[in-house]
């Protein structure tokens, strides 16, 4: 079938178009011929569809759009659509390029005139066309032909019979004479009309005429047109017969045309899904082999992302063990020497002192050697109170209770110190550095509450979170500026703190005690 295989073409050149090749022209051509053969087998509605698809691929003013044009206007006439019919005829004579190609679509508005009952417009615009050189050529013999007896029956449908007639019968003869046998059956069917008024015998001449030669062709409509009018005569005696002819030929048409109309629908449905297919196909092979590239990039990637995170890994390994080194590095200084400080303004005096007076008291005397001992056990003391400041930790099972002992130290008549929740913490999941750290900064605090803060109540509470330490330090001291804490050799503890990975924070003002919260990750 002649519009299956129009079909498929337009799929071939559609699919070289979408890989980049004009064909635009091609596949528009294609749409015209497949609107053609709709409107030859009665499907005007799938024509129209087909034509303004057609449309699309002829933006431009040239023949082919013109064609689109005449042909959407062909189909607006078929379905009584008089307006929409002449808007697109009109159309069609501004694309067509030259004034000969101009006289078709032109010579169409007639007719639709006539159908409007617009008969001397009609008669204007064919007189207008008529009259013009262009149909003297001998190419033109048909079209003048058709727009002669176009004429005549608008001069016969405005009441002019006798000049209507002249036209339509020499019409008829010249179509008869250049043997243009399907332009004779109108002119039969306009001369049937026209007897219809005065003599029914001719008016059924010229309409089975009319018939004989729509038969021969397989003209249908013209078929009906012709049964319409021996009926609305009802002269013969074979009207019932035609009555019978007529709605039989009617229903063989309406069937045979929506046949048709299924057949073409299903003819675009059919390789609507064909080409569904075929492009799932094709996405399903393009979308494997990009699956494929990119499951090989992303292997690729992994392989040198995970060698960056090899890399950036040990980068921040090294980091932090040189951090942590320099960390331990500056606060095993900062402690020795602070050691080194304390021996020299604590001892260093004190011991010069007894040697000078050593030399210049007589030792013989009880009470000089009395004073002399009680010196140099007051120094002793102190040398063991620096000894016991830095010894080594006890971090074993007896952590607690070192802790206890140190902080016993600093209890006196004049001073309470109060620690909660000491035993409620796990100690022996915590690592040893840890241990010491905690140790060494309630040492240092304790010693800093004895020497600035003279506090008569020191308060140590120690609570177990789920992922850290936390050690709340208060005492009822005078306190001090917090612009004075690197003074006060608190930031010794920030150095021990940051070893471990934990965080401490002061609170202080002159005469509202003194309060530190640690805390250290488990």
């Amino acid at each position: 079938m002649a519009f299956d295989q129009y079909y498929r073409s337009k799929q071939l050149y559609e699919t070289l178009r979408e890989n980049g090749k004009k064909d635009s022209a091609n596949i528009g051509y294609i749409l015209i011929r497949m609107a053609e053969i709709q409107q030859v087998n009665g499907d005007y509605y799938g024509s129209k569809e087909t034509i303004t698809e057609a449309m699309a691929y002829f933006k431009k003013r040239n023949i082919y759009a013109a064609d689109v044009n005449n042909k959407l206007g062909i189909a607006e006439k078929e379905l009584s659509q008089y307006n929409d019919a002449i808007y697109y005829y009109k159309k069609s004579v501004k694309d067509f390029p030259n004034a000969v190609q101009k006289i078709g679509p032109l010579s169409n508005i007639a007719p639709v005139y006539i159908q409007q009952k617009k008969y001397a417009q009609a008669i204007a615009l064919s007189e207008f066309i008529f009259s013009t050189k262009l149909l003297e050529d001998k190419s033109q013999i048909f079209e003048k032909a058709r727009i002669q007896d176009n004429l005549g029956y608008a001069y016969f449908k405005s009441g002019m019979d006798e000049k209507g007639f002249e036209l339509m019968n020499e019409a008829l003869q010249t179509r008869n004479k250049i043997k243009d046998t399907y332009g004779s059956i109108e002119s039969y069917l306009h001369l049937a009309d026209y007897y219809a008024k005065i003599n029914l015998k001719k008016s059924d001449e010229n309409a089975l005429a009319a018939y004989r030669v729509a038969t021969k062709l397989n003209s249908v409509d013209e078929r009906l047109e012709a049964f319409q009018i021996l009926i609305s005569n009802d002269h013969s005696p074979q009207t019932s017969k035609y009555v019978q002819k007529y709605f039989k030929l009617n229903d063989s048409i309406i069937k045979v045309r929506n046949n048709f109309k299924n057949k073409f629908a299903k003819i675009k449905y059919d390789a609507k899904i064909e080409k569904d297919e075929n492009a799932k196909l094709r996405l399903e092979k393009a979308q494997n082999q990009l699956s494929l590239q990119r499951a090989k990039y992303l292997r690729i990637v992994f392989a040198i992302a995970f060698v960056f995170f090899v890399i950036l890994i040990v980068i921040v390994v090294r980091y932090y063990k040189n951090k942590n080194k320099a960390i331990e590095f500056k606060t095993s200084y900062m402690t020795e020497a602070r050691i080194a400080k304390k021996i020299h303004d604590e001892l260093a005096n004190d011991v010069y002192n007894v040697i000078a007076f050593a030399e210049s008291q007589p030792l013989s005397k009880e009470n000089t050697r009395e004073n002399l001992l009680q010196k140099l056990d007051d120094i002793y003391g102190r040398v063991r109170g620096i000894s016991r400041e830095n010894n080594k930790i006890e971090t074993g099972a007896d952590f607690t209770t070192s802790i206890k002992e140190m902080l016993s130290t600093y209890k006196t008549n004049e001073r309470n110190i109060i620690v909660t929740n000491l035993e409620s913490i796990n100690w022996e999941t915590i690592n040893e550095t840890k241990k010491i750290t905690i140790s060494r900064i309630l040492q240092e605090l304790m010693v800093n509450m004895r020497k600035h803060s003279n506090a008569s109540i020191v308060g140590i509470k120690f609570e177990n979170n789920e992922k850290s330490i936390a050690i709340n330090y208060t005492d009822n001291g005078k306190g001090f500026e917090k612009a004075t804490i690197a003074k006060n050799g608190l930031q010794n503890m920030e150095q021990r703190i940051q070893a471990v990975k934990g965080t401490i924070t002061f609170d202080t003002a002159p005469d509202k005690g003194f309060k530190a919260n640690l805390s250290i990750p488990k």
